[in-house]
């Protein structure tokens, strides 16, 4: 009966598939989660590995979904400062624009960036050299185009022609086509993304240039006297002013440039600027134009605000915008799918009532525009900090909304590198805080559908720019992890995808980073991989503009500096991966050294660890000895040890490493860090202002959980309300050990006695850590080093083993694991341990067949220091657990323990060990 069951419902699956390739419907078994048809809804429901639902216009794309191994991400560049745009060439070298004036260009071929040309530009508040593209021509007349801020005391923001010949940018061909009168009082938003549509004209747009920072948890429309740079109703709702918009103009070749038809406003009407598009934007950073019908679609980086919204959340939206044609999209009015803020008097301090989207008014003093606004339009998708209702998938946390492009595989016919057409037709949009990027599903109309994520396994440091090139490849420009600086991690990504044979996986390892000049440098590729493990790989590097073959590569810099380094890795199938890492040759790192008569391993109660620390540097004649930092802590749980050595922690309390790591996984640093200025004050000068002072933990934490502005300027910090109190308590405890002069910092000669570990299990280590920050030499920059010591409990746990050819054995019920299934010449290895003042080894040992117990001293065969009989267990009696002891020689120096077990008779099960115990002599 069930084989016939189940032949009637692979009859009735396949007659419902053939039905529903023809009517766009499958039947109904949504109740298993297997990706069929919900038959009142028309869209397939596909369960994703966030456990969010998502929806996709048909079975087969759920099918066809790629395989994540098929994309190749290649670092083509990195290292810059601040990078907020790029412009493909045809030839697909890129270039780039850093906030700062600097224009680079990438060679593909020789895979190095140089520097072509320095804008002169006011770079404070967020202004700068903001955006730059290509004309669409520019292989006939080499036009690219720049916007920046025009440094003096001319405050406009400019849009400029000029010529690239060659690889150099010509600046007496300046072609001042627009200025933009702005203010540089008060921050914020000055977007300045710029691009071409398929029509040849270009999309410019505007930050809303308004007092962001003062809004008293509402938004800016403060028409008190005096007080016009604090209202939005003066630039993005303003019909006559340039701000907050998406600006759509025809650049002419003469450099100057005509309105199109179709603006949101036409010529003629003094009160309203032919060349807006949009308006009511708040910070529209970055835009992107479809190639097949013009669709705009943009991000809307949103405000911090106390307003509820109509969901019951509150109304701190991002947005995701689409236009199909001109339009008003309601800002300061109406956010998110058009729900109204209600007039905030500034003066009294009270509501007013909500404008109405159909037909909203600005009778703002300040407002020189039409009073009468286009209707607001909504957003397609919208976000708040807290997890979306509407778009589960796009997380929590702080947000700055971006926009890439619509994909079209028709539009890359020959391209070696184009993405399935699995995506076509789909929008790309991704986050620059949050560092995801997502693929949007869209109807035939253009309607949204749904969304996915895309290359999810690959993480991005603050995306800013995303393209595709001529190659089919996504190109990503990463900004890095501190805001308004220059970042090691700000970088120039192409994402490749392959058919058939899969590119290689280049991965680069150097020995050592920094040195001084004449600098020699190994550099391996052996970590490079192939998902198609049968493939050959051959291994190509470019080193100062030469090449080398091989995995393996030694070069010796001469000239001091930065040098960037690339490995192209290729296979015997054509596939080919890249990848690049940068050396500075001038400046080595610092010697730092602890030394010490105790024991480097483990501890006793009660026992003394003495120590004193050495620093040299090649480059410093003088030690400075402020900037040596000594720590010294008891961490309960050893593991934790780990962590902080990963992050380089070298101040502080160890006590509170709860809160450092809260703050280094939360979304803090994308506005904080340690001692870096950034969006928001550092760690230590909110320590050095608030630790000490009586309710200052119970307020800070209050203030992480619920956000607030105001005392570090009126930019809104976020706020984390699923965040436990104790959680953010954690945080404030760990930025308050940042200035805590009794918090583990240390002399550099001491002698310390062990006895904070008593009473609290065998888990724990004391942790002593010694760091040095140099000064920096030869333009590279200051760089630290360390030296450590952790002492861990003298009971080793036998299944703790580095390495060994036993089996573990449990007994649940007495929660105990043991090294097991002991033979002739088995062997287990603990790595790196200083015998130094310990003369017995005590076992807990479990007697089988019986044996010895070896223990030798830096490798398998190396100087026996110590053997003990196991004596065999009587035949027909329980096996018991025992302790023995075992003499030790006297040795010095850390090295690899072996314990070796052997019985020449050959006898299986020779006996089980639960633990070690290394005895010191000195207690």
């Amino acid at each position: 009966m069930k084989k016939y069951t189940f032949l009637v419902f692979t009859l009735l699956f396949i007659v419902s598939c053939v039905l529903g390739m023809k009517s766009g419907k499958f039947l109904n078994f949504s109740n298993k989660k297997i990706g069929f048809m919900a038959e009142n809804s028309g869209v397939s429901f596909i369960r994703n590995k966030t456990g969010n639902t998502s929806t996709n216009n048909s079975w087969r794309e759920a099918l066809d979904a790629p395989d994540s191994s098929r994309f190749t991400r290649i670092i083509l560049a990195q290292g810059f400062d601040e990078p907020l745009g790029m412009a493909i060439l045809p030839n697909n070298d890129v270039l780039l624009a850093e906030r700062k004036g600097s224009v680079k260009i990438y060679n593909r071929k020789t895979k190095q960036v140089k520097t072509i040309s320095n804008f002169n530009v006011f770079s404070g508040i967020e202004d700068g050299l903001l955006g730059i593209a290509i004309d669409p021509n520019f292989s006939k007349n080499r036009w690219i185009y720049f916007y920046y801020a025009l440094a003096g005391d001319l405050s406009v923001n400019r849009l400029s022609r000029f010529e690239l010949l060659g690889d150099a940018l010509v600046q007496n061909s300046e072609k001042v086509l627009l200025e933009i009168p702005t203010q540089r009082k008060y921050c914020c938003h000055s977007a300045g993304y710029i691009s071409f549509d398929s029509n040849g004209l270009l999309y410019l747009s505007t930050g809303d240039n308004t007092n962001a920072e003062e809004t008293e948890g509402y938004t800016p429309v403060d028409e008190r006297p005096g007080r016009a740079l604090a209202d939005d109703q003066a630039t993005a709702a303003n019909t006559n002013d340039l701000r907050g918009k998406i600006l759509r103009i025809k650049p002419l070749d003469n450099g100057t440039y005509a309105i199109p038809q179709g603006n949101l406003f036409p010529p003629g009407n003094p009160k309203a600027r032919p060349e807006i598009y949009i308006m009511g934007s708040r910070n529209p950073y970055r835009f992107s134009i479809d190639r097949k019908n013009s669709y705009l679609y943009w991000g809307d980086v949103g405000p911090d605000t106390k307003v509820m919204g109509d969901e019951g959340e509150l109304m701190s939206y991002d947005e995701i915008n689409q236009a199909r044609k001109p339009g008003f999209y309601g800002w300061p009015y109406f956010l998110g799918n058009n729900q109204a803020f209600p007039k905030y008097d500034f003066e009294t301090k009270t509501l007013g009532p909500k404008k109405n989207p159909a037909n909203p008014v600005n009778d703002s003093p300040n407002n020189t525009g039409e009073r009468v606004l286009p209707p607001a339009q909504a957003a397609m998708i919208w976000y708040g900090k807290k997890s979306s209702k509407n778009f589960p998938l796009l997380g929590n946390g702080g947000a700055s909304a971006m926009v890439g492009p619509v994909y079209y595989t028709d539009l890359f016919p020959n391209a070696p590198y184009k993405l399935p057409s699995y995506y076509n037709g789909k929008l790309f949009i991704y986050e620059w805080i949050r560092g995801w990027i997502m693929a949007v599903s869209l109807d035939k109309n253009g309607n949204y559908l749904s969304m996915e994520p895309f290359l999810e396994h690959l993480k991005f440091k603050a995306p800013v720019d995303m393209q595709f090139g001529n190659d089919g490849a996504l190109y990503v420009l990463e900004y890095g992890t501190n805001w308004f600086s220059k970042n090691m991690d700000a970088k120039l990504v192409r994402i490749e995808y392959q058919e058939g044979n899969r590119n290689p996986v280049a991965e680069i390892q150097t020995d050592k980073q920094y040195g001084a000049s004449p600098f020699s440098v190994q550099f391996s590729g052996n970590k490079s991989i192939d998902h198609d493990r049968e493939d050959k790989l051959f291994y190509i590097w470019n080193i100062d503009n030469k090449e080398f073959k091989g995995a393996i590569v030694n070069y010796t810099f001469t000239k001091v500096g930065a040098h960037t380094v690339a490995l192209t890795v290729t296979d015997n199938k054509g596939g080919r991966g890249m990848a690049s890492t940068q050396v500075f040759a001038g400046n080595t790192p610092p010697d730092v050294q602890i030394e010490t008569s105790s024991n480097r391993s483990f501890y006793w109660d009660n026992s003394l660890l003495d120590y004193n620390v050495l620093v040299k540097d090649k480059e410093e004649s003088a030690i400075n000895p402020e900037r040596i930092k000594v720590t010294f802590g008891y961490l309960p749980r050893g593991k934790d040890v780990a962590v902080i050595l990963t992050q380089n922690q070298d101040a502080g309390n160890f006590n509170y490493l709860k809160g450092q790591q809260l703050t280094a996984t939360l979304d803090c640093k994308s506005c904080h860090s340690v001692d870096r200025a950034s969006v928001g004050p550092t760690y230590l000068a909110i320590s050095e202002r608030y630790s000490g002072k009586q309710g200052a933990l119970t307020y800070l934490a209050d203030k992480i959980i619920q956000g607030g502005s105001g005392v570090w300027g009126e930019r809104a910090m976020i706020p984390h309300p699923e965040l436990p109190k104790s959680d953010a308590e954690e945080i404030v405890n760990y930025i308050f050990s940042l200035t805590d002069k009794s918090g583990g910092k240390r002399k550099l000669k001491d002698e310390i006695v062990l006895k904070d570990h008593i009473g609290k299990g065998i888990e724990g280590l004391y942790l002593l850590n010694a760091t040095y920050t140099d000064q920096g030499a030869n333009g590279i920059e200051p760089l630290q080093s360390r030296d450590y010591i952790t002492l861990r409990n003298p009971f080793v746990q036998a299944e703790d083993f580095d390495e060994g050819n036993v089996r573990l054995g449990t007994i649940t019920t007495d929660f105990l694991t043991y090294a097991t299934s002991i033979n002739h010449n088995s062997f287990i290895r603990f790595n790196s341990i200083d015998l130094r003042n310990v003369r017995q080894l005590k076992y807990r040992v479990r007697a089988q067949s019986g044996g010895v117990i070896e223990v030798h001293h830096g490798n398998k065969n190396g100087p026996l220091i110590s053997s003990i009989k196991i004596p065999s267990r009587i035949a027909g009696s329980q096996a018991h657990w025992t302790e023995i002891i075992a003499d030790l020689k006297e040795t010095r120096g850390v090295q690899d323990l072996y314990f070796v077990f052997t019985d020449e008779s050959g006898k299986k099960n020779l006996f089980d060990i639960d633990w070690i115990y290394f005895g010191n002599t000195t207690l």
